[in-house]
């Protein structure tokens, strides 16, 4: 929109006056006067500052690799730290959860082994469902655990590359009109 509205008084003023000497519109920037409805030119040629090339500070990578090798590292090593509790209790947990299903499991599993005679081949069929109830309990675990781990190395990943942005609460915006003398400023 201000690309148009710039086109447009630039043609309008082309127009008017085709006895001044052409100025480059990319060392220029035209600002309407709203009161005396003329084209304002105002010279923003300023210092070049040379911009340095981007560099992150953490490696993404990096912080995948070391929450690969052990969940949680990569959390440490990109600051968050507030996350290793709750990644070492969630971990701690599904941990806990399948070592105890598959323990429960083995156990009914050499019941109900042990149950299964030739009188009685199919054996005690409480320890066949148990056995059943436990191994899918097991099963079901293991498959929470590959995806806290997958999401804990995603969680890595992304927190690497956000590490360099500025998170403060400090909003400003702020609007100049040259020629008025007009600014408005807001700060949250």
């Amino acid at each position: 929109m201000a690309f148009g509205v710039t086109f447009f008084f630039q043609s309008t003023y082309a127009q008017q006056d085709t006895n001044k000497t052409a100025i480059p519109d990319d060392s220029l920037e035209v600002v309407f006067d709203t009161l005396n409805i003329k084209k304002i030119q105002i010279d923003t040629l300023k210092k070049q500052e040379t911009e340095k090339p981007f560099k992150m500070k953490k490696s993404p990578w990096l912080a995948v690799g070391l929450s690969a090798i052990f969940p949680g590292i990569g959390q440490v090593y990109n600051r968050s730290y507030w996350k290793l509790p709750i990644i070492g209790l969630v971990a701690g947990y599904l941990g806990y959860e399948i070592f105890y299903n598959n323990s429960k499991f083995l156990n009914y599993r050499d019941l109900y082994a042990n149950s299964q005679t030739q009188q009685n081949p199919n054996g005690d069929i409480r320890y066949k469902n148990l056995r059943e109830s436990y191994r899918d309990n097991r099963d079901q675990f293991i498959l929470y655990f590959g995806l806290f781990y997958l999401i804990n190395i995603a969680d890595a990943y992304v927190d690497a590359h956000l590490f360099d942005f500025d998170v403060s609460d400090k909003i400003k915006l702020g609007m100049r009109f040259y020629g008025t003398g007009a600014r408005l400023n807001l700060n949250f």
